[in-house]
C-alpha cells in the first residue's frame, strides 16, 4: 500500500510539475471539445426542428421546387455539423489515449527507479536498481572475455554492495576471472572467501574444486587433497563431490 501511494504521488507530481503545459493543454482541449460537441448537437437538433417545421409550412405555402431547395440546404448544413461532431469526438479520444499512454510510460519509468524484491541463490532480498545494474555490468564484461576488467568490475561491486544478495556470485565470478588468466595466486583467496562467507552458496562446492585445481597447479598436492576431502565431507550430494572423489584417487 505504501509503495502504491508513493507511486501515485510521484505520478501526480511528475505530471503536474514536470509537464504542466501538456497537462493543462490536454484538459483545456477536452473541455473545449466537449463544449463544442454539445453546441453542435444543439444546432443539429435545432436544424432538425427547423427542417420539420419548414416541411410542414412549405407544404401549404410554397411550390415543391422551393421546398426541395430549402430542404437540401438544411440537410447540407446538418451533414456538415455532424462531420464536425465526429472530428471533435475523435480528437477527444486521441487526447485521452495520449494522456493514458503518458501515465503508463511515467509509471514504468518510476518502477525502474524502485527497489525490487527478488529471490537470488535461494535468498529473498530487496535489490536496488543501481545494485542490479552494477552486477550485470560486471557480468557483461566477464562474458565479453575481458577478464582483467571483470576482476575490477566484481571487486568494485563488492566494495559498493558488500551485503548484496549478489555478493556470493560476485566472489565466484571474480575468482573465475583470475582463473581464466591462469592467476592461481589471485584466484585462491577469492574463492576461499566465498566459501568462508557463504558456505551454503550453490557455487561453494565448485569454488573448492577450482581451489584444488590451482593447488595442484602450484605443486601443493597435500593442500589439494585436503580441499577435495572438504568437498566430499561438506557437500556430499553434489557433482563437485563426485569429481572430488575421483581426483583424490588420482593424487595418491
Amino acid at each position: 500500500m505504501k509503495k502504491n501511494s508513493v507511486r501515485r504521488v510521484l505520478l501526480t507530481l511528475a505530471f503536474a510539475g514536470c509537464f504542466p503545459a501538456m497537462a493543462s493543454a490536454g484538459i483545456f482541449d477536452d473541455d473545449e471539445a466537449r463544449k463544442a460537441i454539445l453546441d453542435l448537437r444543439a444546432k443539429i437538433e435545432a436544424l432538425n426542428a427547423r427542417l420539420d417545421s419548414r416541411i410542414e409550412t412549405k407544404a401549404d405555402k410554397s411550390t415543391a421546387l422551393d421546398l426541395a431547395n430549402e430542404n437540401e440546404k438544411l440537410r447540407a448544413e446538418l451533414a456538415k455539423l455532424r462531420g464536425q461532431v465526429e472530428v471533435l469526438a475523435n480528437d477527444i479520444a486521441n487526447t485521452q489515449r495520449r494522456q493514458q499512454d503518458f501515465y503508463v510510460d511515467l509509471d514504468n519509468r518510476i518502477r525502474k527507479l524502485e527497489p525490487k524484491r527478488m529471490v537470488v541463490d535461494g535468498r529473498e532480498a530487496v535489490i536496488e536498481p543501481g545494485e542490479e545494474r552494477a552486477f550485470e555490468g560486471a557480468m557483461n564484461v566477464y562474458k565479453s572475455g575481458d577478464f582483467k576488467a571483470a576482476v575490477n568490475g566484481f571487486s568494485g561491486f563488492l566494495n559498493s554492495y558488500p551485503n548484496s544478495v549478489y555478493a556470493g556470485q560476485a566472489q565466484y565470478w571474480m575468482g573465475n576471472s583470475y582463473l581464466a588468466q591462469r592467476d592461481c595466486k589471485g584466484m585462491i583467496p577469492v574463492m576461499q572467501q566465498l566459501v568462508k562467507s557463504y558456505p551454503d552458496h550453490p557455487k561453494a562446492p565448485e569454488a573448492l574444486l577450482n581451489i584444488s585445481l590451482c593447488q595442484v597447479e602450484l605443486k601443493d598436492k597435500p593442500a589439494a587433497k585436503k580441499t577435495l576431502e572438504t568437498i566430499v565431507r561438506d557437500y556430499p550430494n553434489t557433482e563437485a563431490a563426485q569429481a572430488a572423489k575421483s581426483r583424490i584417487g588420482a593424487l595418491k
